[in-house]
């Protein structure tokens, strides 16, 4: 059994309102043994202010398939292209508008009724990667 996470960084959102890619960068990843709050007090992408906004465990799946079912509804940002990721796997790109529509479908089917105003927070993100890498 693993566990799958969703991390941020202010200072990796900050670089990536700097070159282009927006400031909605999370990283997303699965471990198997371990603790992922472990693996973010280490830095990854060249930066040490890893926030974990959600994890959940998981049952046989690997992290290379949930990047690639992910990969088909979120852009995944390329480790080669970037030098100062640093290789680092699991970054993505995320549409703000792809969520709070998940969000609103959601709702919608849970209460028969639209919601008049969605406001995205970081845990919402975090459910909406989590729920599109599993499925």
């Amino acid at each position: 059994m693993g566990t799958i996470y969703v991390a941020k960084s202010k200072t990796l959102q900050a670089w990536g309102g700097d070159v282009g890619l927006g400031k909605n960068l999370y990283k997303i990843g699965l471990m198997e043994d371990g603790a992922p709050a472990e693996l973010l007090a280490g830095g990854l992408a060249g930066v040490a202010d890893w926030e974990l906004v959600k994890t959940q465990e998981v049952d046989g799946v690997s992290e290379a398939d949930a990047l690639a079912r992910l990969g088909r509804k979120e852009k995944l940002v390329d480790p080669t292209y970037y030098p100062k990721v640093k290789g680092t796997v699991g970054l993505v790109k995320v549409d703000l508008m792809k969520v709070e529509n998940s969000m609103r479908i959601r709702i919608a089917l849970e209460t028969n009724q639209e919601p008049k105003t969605i406001k995205v927070k970081p845990a919402d993100v975090a459910q909406y990667l989590i729920n599109n890498a599993l499925g």
